[in-house]
C-alpha cells in the first residue's frame, strides 16, 4: 500500500506552532507520497453520541463525520498535531478520537482490523520547557494505538506560545527533519511486556 498521511489539525487557530512545526516535518516527506490535511476546527463533529450497546449503527455518508472517517480509512500514517491543551490533546482531536469508538461498530468497515498495522503519530507545541508535561498527550496517543494495534511514531515535541515561537526551537526543527523517516513500532500498552 502506498503511504497516504493523514494530518489533523486540532488547534483552535490557523497556523499556529504545531501546525508550522508538522508541516516542517511534512516537508521531508518523500516525493509521491501523499498527504491530506484536515482542519477540525474547520470541519467540526456533533457532539459523540455512545451509542455502544444499541443495533442502529450506520456508516455516515454526508458531512464531516463522513468526511473524517473516509480520510482515517484511506490514510497509511495519521498524524495528530495537537497543540498542548491542559496537558493533553485538544477538545477538537478528543471529539475525533471518541468518534473511533462508533466507528468500531459501523457495519461493513472492520475499523480496527482495518486500522491494525498503521501508523499513528503525534506532533505539539507546549509552552512548557519541560517536555514532561505532554506525558498526557503522548499517552493517550499511544494507549490509543495500542488498543488499535496500530504502530506509534511517538510525539515531535516543539516549544513555543506566541504565533510562530516555534520556528525560534532549533531542537525542535532539527527533529522535524526525521520524525517521518524513523521505523514506528508496533504499540504497546504500559502493562504489555515484550
Amino acid at each position: 500500500m502506498t503511504r497516504r498521511f493523514l494530518f489533523l489539525l486540532g488547534s483552535s487557530r490557523s497556523d499556529g506552532n504545531t501546525e508550522l512545526l508538522a508541516r516542517r516535518a511534512a516537508e521531508q516527506l518523500p516525493e509521491g507520497v501523499e498527504q491530506q490535511w484536515i482542519d477540525l476546527a474547520a470541519h467540526p463533529l456533533p457532539d459523540f453520541e455512545d451509542l455502544r450497546h444499541d443495533s442502529d449503527h450506520v456508516r455516515p455518508t454526508q458531512g464531516n463525520v463522513a468526511l473524517l472517517l473516509d480520510a482515517t480509512l484511506a490514510a497509511t500514517d495519521i498524524v495528530i498535531a495537537s497543540p498542548l491543551y491542559w496537558y493533553s490533546v485538544s477538545a477538537h482531536v478528543k471529539r475525533y478520537l471518541d468518534y473511533w469508538s462508533g466507528w468500531l461498530r459501523t457495519p461493513g468497515i472492520d475499523f480496527k482490523a482495518t486500522m491494525a498495522g498503521r501508523t499513528l503519530w503525534g506532533v505539539t507545541a507546549l509552552a512548557h520547557q519541560e517536555q514532561e508535561v505532554a506525558d498526557p498527550l503522548a499517552g493517550t496517543l499511544s494507549n490509543s494505538a495500542a488498543y488499535m494495534r496500530m504502530r506509534f511514531g511517538g510525539v515531535l515535541l516543539g516549544n513555543g506560545s506566541k504565533p510562530g515561537d516555534v520556528l525560534n526551537d532549533a531542537e525542535a526543527l532539527a527533529r522535524a527533519k526525521t520524525f517521518f523517516a524513523q521505523e514506528a513500532p508496533l504499540a504497546r500498552f504500559p502493562y504489555e511486556t515484550e
